[in-house]
Formats: C-alpha cells, structure tokens, sequence
C-alpha cells in the first residue's frame, strides 16, 4: 500500500515537471509572453491570453499531453501491483487540463486539441503503465 501512495505521490510530481518544463522553460524560451502579461495574475492571462503566440500554445498542448503520459507511466513503474496510481495520477492531470480549458478563455482549436489529446494521453499511459503492472502489452 505505501508503495501504491509513493507510486501516485512520484507520478505526479513527475507530470506537473513535465510539463512546466514544456511549456514554461521550453515554450516560453521559444516564444516569449509579450511584456504586458503577467503569468502569476489570472486577470491579466484573462485579459490579455489574445496577445500570446500561438507557438506558446502549442507546447502548452505538447506540454499537458507529455504530462499526463510521462506521470502514469512513472505510476506504473514504480508501483509494480496496481493500476490505480496512475488513473489517479492521469485523471488529476486531465481534470487540471479541463479547469484550464474552462478559467481561460481560448480559442476553439487550441481548448479541443488540448482537451482531446489530454484523454487520448490518458488511454496511451494507461497502456504505458499496464506494461509494467501486469508485464504484456494492453
């Protein structure tokens, strides 16, 4: 049991990683937020989130997708026995992506590419981790 709750304590700290390293030191290296938006201020993302390169969107998709991926993977890995810290990891990870998609708003392709691919991320690490908890492809 100890090693089911570090399995979804490790999985997750590795997704939320994930993907502040995609999409903030990548994404934001390759596509600057322009100077009038302030990243720690809802309001201002808000109000000024037409002003941010769609490229920086983009890793924001790559960035939710890889984590997801990467953190139920990880669940897997370490847990060995159970499938439930990575649908734990994965659904917290998706349900993060969705009050995303609804506190901001976005435009169509940017919040249906994300949510989309943030489930297909879920489908894909689950047959990831269940690799390593029931050792055969699933």
């Amino acid at each position: 049991m100890l090693k089911n709750i570090l399995a979804t304590i490790v999985g997750f700290v590795v997704a939320s990683a994930t993907v502040y390293l995609i999409e903030t030191l990548l994404g934001h290296t390759f596509y600057p937020l322009p100077d009038t938006i302030d990243p720690n201020n809802m309001e201002s993302l808000k109000a000024n989130l037409h002003l941010v390169p769609n490229g920086a969107k983009v890793f924001v998709v790559i960035a939710h997708f890889s984590g997801i991926l990467l953190g139920m993977l990880v669940a897997g890995i370490i847990s060995k026995t159970s499938m439930i810290p990575a649908y734990i990891v994965g659904g917290l990870m998706v349900i993060a992506t969705a009050t995303t998609i609804i506190m901001l708003p976005k435009a169509l392709w940017f919040s249906v590419s994300d949510g989309l691919l943030a489930i297909a991320a879920f489908f894909f690490g689950k047959s990831l981790a269940a690799r390593h908890v029931f050792g055969a492809l699933v």
